[in-house]
């Protein structure tokens, strides 16, 4: 997610796509090992342990927040200066679509972090399996009938909406225009970007202002790598329908959601920001630079 251009590339990786690659796949396995992980802990791991005796509530929600923007600053600084530290589809979708990242790369750093993706959350899986099998026991579920533990791993959307789409489309599409807005402000030098390598801390702290703002409406998956690749991975692991197609009570057919409201939310974010800040911010740098040229004079 951070500016490639602001970050040296790093040694032991290897040059080109191949080093691009397997950056955006580490960074991302980051990102979603201690993201989910932390939804483990908060829907299975503190109540399994015995170490909390209420049910879910405010503070595990603040666990989620905290844990995934957390997992968004880490996996930031592991990739940053590789491969700019996508991280997320959606993310390279807008920068192709800005004309700062090249539509030839698209496909590769898709499937590098959709495999990053399916891979740590196999990774939660293994750690969790027993909290899993414990909560679902408790609760008297088979795994293909259990949401909560679904869950810790992909998104679904809130009770409120029934089966419609929209409600939870038009979610996906503000939470991530604003992820990108944002992201566009904190990456460009021109504006107030924060300098000192501090793009992944202020990146996480956007991602954890949208889980406490906009979270509880479909899980602020606002990544499709983030929601596909759990999601495949609990569909072999025998969560069935609540995975693939997304079906389960009140919501069917859910699972492109997560896909296509990031993918357009992505691109409108980069276009509000470069069609209400950026000419401002060209402007003002023009009328700087002339300024401080001053007019031209003669050499007595």
């Amino acid at each position: 997610m951070a500016d490639r251009i602001t970050a040296p590339r790093r040694r032991g990786y290897r040059e080109g796509i191949g080093g691009e690659m397997l950056a955006e796949f580490l960074g991302t396995f980051v990102l979603i090992l201690l993201g989910v992980g932390s939804v483990a802990v908060a829907v299975v791991g503190l109540p399994g342990s015995g170490r909390q005796f209420v049910d879910f509530g405010p503070a595990n929600w603040l666990i989620i927040a905290w844990g995934w923007g957390l997992a968004v600053v880490f996996g930031v600084y592991v990739a940053g200066g590789i491969s700019g530290a996508h991280l997320n589809p959606a993310v390279t979708l807008a920068f192709t679509v800005r004309r700062d990242f090249p539509l030839k790369k698209v496909p590769a750093y898709w499937l590098a972090q959709l495999c990053g993706a399916f891979v740590a959350a196999a990774l939660v899986y293994a750690c969790y399996r027993w909290a899993i099998d414990a909560a679902d026991a408790k609760a008297g579920l088979a795994r293909d009938e259990s949401l909560a533990t679904y869950s810790i791993f992909a998104t679904f959307p809130a009770e409120y909406f029934g089966d419609s789409w929209w409600g939870p489309l038009l979610d996906q599409i503000v939470g991530t225009g604003i992820l990108l807005l944002l992201i566009c402000a904190l990456i460009d030098l021109k504006n107030v970007a924060p300098l000192s390598n501090l793009h992944p801390f202020l990146i996480g702290l956007v991602v954890v202002a949208i889980g406490l703002t906009f979270g509880t409406n479909a899980g602020y998956a606002i990544n499709p790598a983030r929601d596909f690749g759990p999601r495949l991975f609990t569909y072999f692991e025998g969560w069935g329908d609540i995975a693939l197609p997304g079906t389960f009570g009140w919501f069917s057919g859910y699972w492109w959601i997560p896909i296509v409201g990031p993918l357009i939310g992505g691109v409108v974010g980069v276009l509000v920001y470069d069609a209400l800040i950026k000419p401002s911010i060209t402007a003002r740098t023009r009328a700087m630079e002339a300024q401080e040229e001053g007019p031209a004079t003669e050499e007595a």
